[in-house]
């Protein structure tokens, strides 16, 4: 079964969208990364509040990118549809937000990392869940 799924995720139907979703989270994870760090570094922010406000910052530009090109197919226009899918997707990358800031913060804390190599597991842990709740029920 899980052989199936994987090989679904290559070459079957979700492929491309799980490609692009990938681009696309690749594309915002290096924005996250450059803002986590101005926000921590610069900006002198605690690092666990600097992580928020560019998760948040990157919610709302993966929205966009994912609706004009991932999910374009199924893609929310018109005001309404577009609006209501970004307080979907807000919500569940909401849900998706302690998965990654716990993560960030059992790295940092208990892993000895900073906080910018340990947004990267982070990321990539919390990424299949925002991709199976985003492709299910943002643009489902």
């Amino acid at each position: 079964m899980i052989r199936s799924v994987l090989r679904n995720l290559v070459s079957g139907p979700l492929a491309v969208q799980m490609r692009r979703f990938v681009v696309v989270g690749a594309i915002t994870a290096g924005i996250q990364m450059g803002l986590l760090w101005l926000f921590d570094n610069v900006a002198g922010l605690n690092y666990l509040l600097a992580a928020t406000i560019a998760i948040e910052i990157t919610i709302v530009l993966s929205y966009v990118l994912n609706n004009a090109w991932t999910f374009r197919a199924s893609q929310n226009t018109g005001l309404s549809a577009y609006l209501g899918g970004l307080l979907k997707t807000n919500l569940v990358r909401g849900t998706a937000w302690p998965i990654q800031i716990g993560v960030l913060y059992a790295l940092v804390e208990w892993g000895g990392m900073t906080a910018l190599v340990a947004n990267v597991p982070a990321i990539l842990i919390s990424g299949l869940y925002r991709f199976a709740l985003d492709s299910q029920w943002t643009w489902g």
